[in-house]
């Protein structure tokens, strides 16, 4: 349930804090005051899309905060790893060059994150939501929401995923003999290539380092040969010299037994200088190349930028490329047999899809007979007494019988009236009838979402007199066991809140502010006169409203007591 809201810049609002409460809660007030600004402010804090238009004229940035109860976000809240108290804290700070951040309970959380919250918090039915009842591919959608068949679904689902994977693989096998032969011989060609290029990876790197150290061969043997003569080559090198010095400390060690560390280190010395020289000469005589190895290196060089040029690959991924080739030359040669099996599991994934389709469309024609009875009996409470409502079914047609969703085309449709054909809603409904249909499927619906709390932005959409009572007397109904807000223009609605907030704004110092004032029952009264006759508020027009809140009074007492019925 949502406690409270705290709106901060946001549009013509300046500051405004409501306190919301249990039942129906509804906001009135003039066309253009900024009621729906209040439901915009709900939805921003939920995650809903926001641009920096709704930060007010002159503020850096706009901030609403939400306070929710924390039933049935715990799971949420643990598997975000949010750390939660008393009441769920939900804050979206909007700035003025339309960047936004969300955080819940104070900690940072993506609008990704903040929507999958949203879903367990608020169902909010926008002034859209009529018109997207005339949307027949919705209607698929709506009936899969009410019905209880969730592993049939799945069934499906599953069954269809494996089609089509089989279909696709299939038809990419399919292509035209000169494609095919085209394709094949340009695989040929480059599979040819590579094999005589007889590639190995590292290669590159290795053939590169050994031409740059013959090129350098010349100065690198000279200096070589040199280092050789002055460690070891000649009778003063520098091994002979530290030779003979670790020979004397030794001899000295045997009359000053404190010089034996010094002559072993000479001797480890002289075995380092011996260690060098032997891999100096070593190195030195690998330099020993024929004349034709380093024209050989640039040959070979050349060849694998060739072929690193024309495939756009490193050596070690032309490897990997080859054995690609190789696999889609095979896949063509070998494409009618492959195809030839992927026919037979086609048409086994085929009779599978229908199999479970038909089973999916039997639990689907069950549970619309039961949606049927429900929104017929709820359209009647909302006066609509003579109202026939059904679902219709169709078989998807062409082949193979069956899409995405299932072997059915379905759709929504109703008489409004005795004595008329069943058509579809989209051309027989009217504003007021979708208004109320859809209060009926939300109502419905309701019964089996977990979500405590939900707002209605002009339900009242074409709905006037005795319809409008049924209307308001409805969503008082649904609002025993959900928290329900609604935004409406009809004394007939508004007379039957638990919490009424007049939205009210008003001009100072040249510039706009709307205000949200909860009011008591005398402030009912006179905004329920309002909502009667205008500015015009009169004596007749208050004693209207009065009667007006005393019928509603007394409708919900007897309905309370069982004695009422809607």
């Amino acid at each position: 349930m949502l406690n409270e809201l705290h709106i901060e810049n946001i549009a013509v609002i300046e500051k405004a804090d409501i306190a919301f409460g249990r039942g129906l809660n509804v906001l009135t007030g003039e066309t253009g005051a900024g009621k729906s600004i209040v439901i915009d402010s709900i939805g921003a804090v939920l995650g809903e899309r926001v641009s920096r238009e709704l930060v007010r004229r002159g503020a850096e940035k706009g901030v609403v905060t939400a306070a929710f109860d924390v039933e049935g976000c715990e799971q949420w809240l643990k598997e975000n790893e949010i750390e939660c108290e008393d009441e769920l804290i939900v804050q979206r700070r909007i700035q003025a060059d339309g960047k936004s951040g969300c955080r819940v309970c104070g900690t940072p959380v993506t609008a990704a994150q903040l929507k999958e919250l949203a879903a367990l918090l608020v169902d909010i039915h926008g002034q859209n939501d009529g018109r997207q009842l005339m949307d027949e591919r919705r209607h698929r959608e709506y009936l899969d929401r009410f019905g209880d068949y969730g592993a049939a679904l799945s069934a499906y689902k599953n069954a269809y995923k494996e089609y089509s994977a089989i279909e696709k693989e299939l038809n990419s096998l399919q292509m035209d003999e000169i494609e095919k032969e085209r394709l094949s011989d340009s695989l040929r060609y480059q599979i040819e290539e590579l094999e005589r290029a007889e590639l190995k990876a590292g290669e590159y790197d290795t053939l590169c380092a050994r031409r740059d150290l013959l090129r350098n061969a010349e100065k690198l043997s000279e200096a070589l040969d040199s280092a050789i003569a002055m460690l070891s080559g000649e009778e003063d090198s520098a091994l002979a010299l530290t030779q003979n010095a670790a020979y004397y400390v030794g001899k000295a060690s045997g009359f000053a037994a404190e010089l034996e560390p010094t002559a072993r280190t000479l001797e480890s010395a002289a075995f380092n200088l011996s260690d060098a020289s032997e891999t100096l000469r070593d190195f030195r005589e690998s330099l020993d190349f024929s004349p034709g190895e380093y024209d050989s290196l640039e040959t070979r060089i050349a060849a694998l930028n060739k072929l690193r040029r024309k495939y756009g690959r490193s050596e070690e991924e032309l490897i990997p490329y080859l054995a690609e080739c190789r696999e889609k030359l095979d896949n063509i040669q070998y494409a009618d047999e492959r195809s030839e099996k992927l026919k037979r599991e086609l048409a086994s994934a085929k009779a599978r899809c229908l199999r479970e389709g038909e089973s999916l469309s039997r639990a689907r024609r069950k549970a619309a007979k039961d949606l049927e009875a429900r929104i017929s009996g709820e359209l009647k409470q909302l006066n609509m007494p003579s109202v026939r409502f059904e679902v219709a079914f169709d078989p998807v047609g062409g082949d193979p019988g069956f899409d995405a969703h299932g072997v059915d085309e379905i759709r929504f449709v109703m008489s409004a009236n005795a004595g008329e054909e069943l058509g579809r809603i989209s051309r027989i409904a009217s504003g007021g009838e979708l208004s109320r249909i859809m209060l009926a499927m939300k109502n419905v619906f309701a019964e089996k979402d977990p979500v405590q709390t939900m707002v209605f932005d002009e339900i009242d959409t074409g709905v006037s007199g005795i319809a409008a009572q049924r209307v308001g007397e409805k969503l008082w109904s649904v609002s025993l066991g959900k928290q329900v807000m609604c935004v409406t223009h009809l004394p007939q609605i508004a007379a039957m809140a638990d919490q009424h907030y007049l939205i009210q704004k008003q001009e100072r110092a040249g510039r706009t502010y709307t205000d949200v004032l909860p009011l008591d029952r005398e402030g009912r009264r006179r905004e329920l006169a309002r909502l009667h006759g205008g500015d015009n508020i009169t004596d007749t027009t208050l004693q209207s409203a009065e009667e007006q809140l005393e019928a509603c009074e007394t409708f919900k007492e007897k309905y309370l007591k069982g004695t009422q019925r809607l």
